[in-house]
C-alpha cells in the first residue's frame, strides 16, 4: 500500500509542529525544513485546519500550531481522513470478483494495516524529540506541551 503525498505531507507537518510546541510556525518554514512544495503544503495545511488538527493564527506574528494535544491525534484516523480511498485493486470492474477470494484477502489486509495505525498517536511518533530537533538543525528539549 502506498499513501498519497497529501497524507505524507500531513503527517510530516504534524510531526514538525509537535516538535515545536513552544511557538507558532509558518508554512514556509515547514516546507523549507522538508524541502517540499510550499504551494502543495498550503493545501494540506488548509485541510488540516478545517479538520481541527492544526490551528491557524492570522495576522502579524501569526502562524500554525497543533490544534489538539499530540496524544489526541490518532494516526489511523488521520490517514483515513487524508486518503481518498483504500481500494488496493479495482475489484468492482472485474468479471471474476463475485467468485474471487482475493477481494476478501485484500479487505482483511487493509483492516490489519489500519489497525496497526490505530494503535499510534502523534505523541508516539515524536517520542524522540531530541533527534527531531537535531535533524531540523536545532537543539530541542523539554516535554511536548499543548497550548492552543
Amino acid at each position: 500500500m502506498k499513501l498519497t503525498l497529501f497524507t505524507d505531507y500531513s503527517i510530516r507537518t504534524l510531526l514538525y509542529l509537535a516538535s515545536r510546541p513552544e511557538r507558532l510556525c509558518s508554512i514556509a518554514e515547514v516546507a523549507q525544513a522538508y524541502r517540499i512544495s510550499q504551494n502543495h503544503l498550503m493545501k494540506v495545511v488548509n485541510d488540516l485546519v478545517r479538520a481541527g488538527y492544526i490551528e491557524s493564527v492570522r495576522g502579524r506574528g501569526g502562524g500554525i500550531r497543533l490544534g489538539r494535544p499530540p496524544e489526541e491525534i490518532n494516526i489511523g484516523t488521520l490517514v483515513r481522513h487524508t486518503e481518498e480511498g483504500f481500494d488496493l485493486v479495482d475489484c468492482g470492474n472485474c468479471v471474476i470478483a463475485p467468485a474471487c477470494g482475493m477481494t476478501g484477502v485484500l479487505k482483511e489486509a487493509l483492516s490489519a494495516f489500519l489497525a496497526v495505525l490505530d494503535r499510534y498517536t502523534l505523541s508516539n511518533l515524536v517520542d524522540k524529540r531530541q533527534e527531531f530537533g537535531q535533524l531540523f538543525g536545532r537543539n530541542f528539549s523539554g516535554a511536548v506541551s499543548f497550548t492552543p
